[in-house]
């Protein structure tokens, strides 16, 4: 990636100020990266990097780290007025040994029969690439690409065994002391007396081995181990004969490629000063770093490769725009946020609220509105009438389950709309039919009004009855209040929750003099009608 496929960013004297004052957690990491170079000067390319183990399916954490390490680089370019060159490297670790059988691919017996191999020796179970390394990868790169992402893919087995890490290992070697002195304090006493940070690939059964050094000869690049048939066996470090273990690997990479920044979640935090020193040891500065929280599932476990929980980017996708993802994203990195499907129509409507605060605001504001970086600096104009829950509920009342339906109602309350002049709305229209299938229907559970609901529910149909037709939301939302004061609710939120639960079978729903207005009020009616008559109850 040069920073000639970037998208193009104009870097105002305007902006430059207001970015050097921003608090925005991308622009405070960026300025990290500036003060690294502020005596130096910059070097020929400042590289970013991000990781990936393809040891399972890419999940959604793994774009999270990719987006927004992608922020960082905007907000860098933006206080280096873009003159200085960058590039993102998304860096797979695929040369690891399979260690684990992931709960969530076809055929297992396939990766059973090739435990300890590196992943790109492991045949893949989808029958679709040459190893199952390389089936993840292509996945992995397949949903960067379909967002967008100027980046460059590297593979760990590539590097090792074309050479490209070759002198960093011999120096491993030459540094191999050093390097114990660093990781043996961090291990217990039996993990001690078997630790090297070499794992030789046995010449005998292509498995990564996790085996005690005989001997590191520094002057001829060599180690010397017993292979699991008991042979003793040398062997150069070179030419992709071992691989590093993950924490050494972490450092090494750092030194041997000269990264100038990398993110990674909490799990990494403890260990990042070990990563550090070894880069360190090898005689080259550490990246600026960012720790991030963990994504967690509905059971507020770490969403994981191998269990498969949580959210897919495909499933995101399928039940809301990706602008809404990279909201979520960019939001409160710093803070574990639960990633399920309850949290989908809450991004979707922040995110166009966001999008319609921004252009009254000033510059500084815009830095400080998610869809500043969401968009790369330039945010699409707002033209949102409908909000996402809005139309959920419409879904929800008319049943809908085609976009034609849908746009029946909203053409006839929003006049001059059509799937034409509001494209995006018209693919949330096919998100709500879709999210209100798959999550809301099945949880729909109607109940009978008492008999003080069933009498203030009267009540409001003969005030619906007597408005006009084409009254707006906030002229319907008096008169659902008035009604509720008429009926002495003591308070009012007991009013509207016994409307969803009545009319819409669920506990919550949008303001509902508004969604009147959309749905209609003769269609409104006609619900109040059948739940006066007991046939919405399930």
């Amino acid at each position: 990636m040069s920073s000639a496929s970037l998208p193009e960013i104009t870097v105002s004297p305007e902006l430059l100020v207001a970015a050097q004052k921003s608090k925005a957690w991308d622009f405070q990491e960026a300025a990290k990266i500036v003060k690294r170079y502020q005596k130096s000067g910059y070097p020929e390319t400042v590289l970013f990097e991000t990781g990936y183990g393809p040891s399972g399916l890419p999940h959604i954490g793994t774009f999270g780290e990719v987006s927004r390490t992608v922020m960082v680089i905007n907000a860098f370019r933006v206080l280096t007025e873009d003159k200085v060159p960058v590039r993102l490297l998304c860096f797979s670790d695929d040369m690891d040994g399979m260690r684990k059988i992931p709960t969530n691919v076809p055929n297992p017996e396939i990766l059973e029969a090739n435990m300890g191999k590196p992943l790109t020796d492991v045949p893949d179970p989808f029958g679709e690439y040459e190893s199952f390394a390389h089936q993840n990868n292509a996945r992995l790169r397949a949903f960067l690409d379909r967002f967008g992402f100027s980046y460059e893919f590297a593979s760990s087995t590539e590097y090792y065994k074309s050479g490209k890490f070759d002198d960093m290992l011999k120096l491993c070697v030459e540094k191999y002391d050093a390097i114990m002195g660093v990781m043996l304090p961090t291990l217990g006493a039996e993990r001690q007396a078997t630790y090297s940070p070499f794992l030789p690939i046995s010449p005998s059964t292509g498995r990564v081995l996790y085996v005690p050094m005989k001997s590191v000869n520094a002057a001829d690049s060599t180690i010397t181990f017993d292979d699991e048939d008991g042979t003793e066996v040398t062997m150069s470090v070179t030419g992709g004969n071992v691989k590093l273990q993950w924490k050494p690997d972490f450092g090494m990479r750092w030194a041997g490629l000269s990264v100038d920044f990398e993110m990674y979640g909490k799990d990494h935090h403890l260990n990042s000063k070990v990563y550090s020193r070894i880069c360190s040891i090898l005689g080259a500065r550490p990246p600026e770093q960012f720790c991030y929280e963990l994504f967690l599932d509905e059971n507020g476990e770490k969403i994981s490769k191998s269990k498969g929980n949580g959210i897919t980017i495909e499933q995101w996708l399928t039940y809301a725009p990706s602008e809404s993802l990279s909201l979520f994203m960019y939001q409160k990195p710093k803070t574990a946020k639960r990633l399920h499907f309850d949290v989908i129509p809450r991004q979707v409507d922040e995110y166009f609220q966001h999008l319609a605060a921004y252009e009254g605001q000033s510059i500084e504001q815009r830095l400080q509105n998610p869809v500043w970086h969401v968009h790369n600096g330039n945010p699409p104009k707002a033209n949102m009438p409908i909000s996402f829950s809005m139309l959920l509920n419409l879904v929800s009342a008319s049943n809908a389950e085609d976009k034609e339906t849908l746009w029946g109602f909203i053409s006839t309350y929003a006049d001059g709309v059509s799937p034409q002049t509001h494209p995006k709305l018209d693919e949330l229209v096919g998100f709500a039919i879709a999210y209100f299938r798959d999550f809301v229907k099945p949880n729909k559970k109607f109940r009978v009004p008492t008999e003080a609901e069933a009498k203030a529910l009267a009540t409001l149909d003969s005030k619906l009855a007597a408005m006009d037709a084409s009254s707006d939301g906030d002229t319907i939302q008096t008169e659902v209040f008035s009604v509720g004061k008429e009926h002495e609710y003591e308070n009012l939120r007991q009013w509207f929750q016994a409307l969803y639960q009545i009319l819409l079978g669920q506990d919550q729903g949008p303001r509902f003099g508004s969604f009147i207005a959309l749905y209609g009020i003769d269609a409104t009616r006609t619900l109040i009608a059948k739940a006066l008559k007991g046939e919405l109850a399930n």
